[in-house]
């Protein structure tokens, strides 16, 4: 996810900040596109899994979202609290790493902590507009310095501009896909289980697993598509 945030290295802080100007692309399809968990597949050869856990309230949730980092690096995953709201034309999606009894930290992921990570869509003109996405994220351990400058570097603007072309193809996939179905638009749709905000609390970096990834070559880096 993500008011905007991606990971520390090792206790500070890496902390992209983008912006893409999304033509032919009006906000609320933008804003479905990153709702969309169903359609997420089609545009995030990042994600290993991601699924709704259950709801807060009707413009908050609770989900999961695991992440396919380049190797040699051991992925990582994330549960955290969403929320959103639409401004007028404008809309906001914003989340952090919350901890839930029954979504413990996996043997096979690094649990990582969104600090606190943020869309923010911008309507800009008839049928555009502009996405600006800020993330802070803790990955939990110290990370090569090569991962840092290819995370800032590339990572955030390469998924910015999947991003918008999955927005470009988005009304033809959804026209297929159970159109009228849109829970974050219309919460009487919603059949999550309900989630207390008793059963959660905040995800503290210090209370996870920190390894140390640094003597990790670049150039063993994989060549799957991690970058876009």
């Amino acid at each position: 996810a993500a008011l905007w945030g991606l990971p520390p290295q090792g206790g500070c802080s890496l902390s992209p900040q983008t912006r893409i100007s999304c033509k032919d692309v009006p906000a609320e399809t933008l804003y479905d596109v990153l709702h969309d968990t169903r359609y997420r597949s089609k545009w995030d050869s990042n994600m290993i899994e991601t699924y709704d856990i259950g709801r807060l309230t009707v413009n908050a949730d609770v989900g999961y979202y695991s992440w396919k980092c380049p190797s040699p690096l051991k992925n990582r995953d994330f549960v955290t609290l969403r929320s959103w709201l639409p401004l007028g034309n404008d809309y906001m999606i914003i989340n952090y790493s919350v901890k839930h009894p029954k979504y413990p930290p996996r043997k096979d992921f690094v649990r990582a902590v969104s600090l606190q990570t943020g869309y923010l869509i911008k309507a800009n003109g008839d049928g555009a507009c502009i996405l600006y996405y800020l993330t802070q994220v803790d990955p939990r351990g110290s990370l090569p310095k090569w991962v840092v400058n290819r995370v800032s570097q590339f990572v955030a603007p390469k998924a910015m501009k999947k991003i918008y072309k999955a927005g470009l193809k988005y009304p033809e996939w959804k026209r297929r896909h159970d159109p009228g179905y849109k829970p974050w638009v219309y919460p009487e749709q919603n059949t999550l289980p309900s989630v207390s905000l008793a059963e959660l609390s905040v995800q503290h970096a210090e209370s996870l697993e920190n390894i140390d990834e640094t003597g990790l070559p670049e150039e063993h880096l994989s060549t799957s598509d991690h970058e876009a």
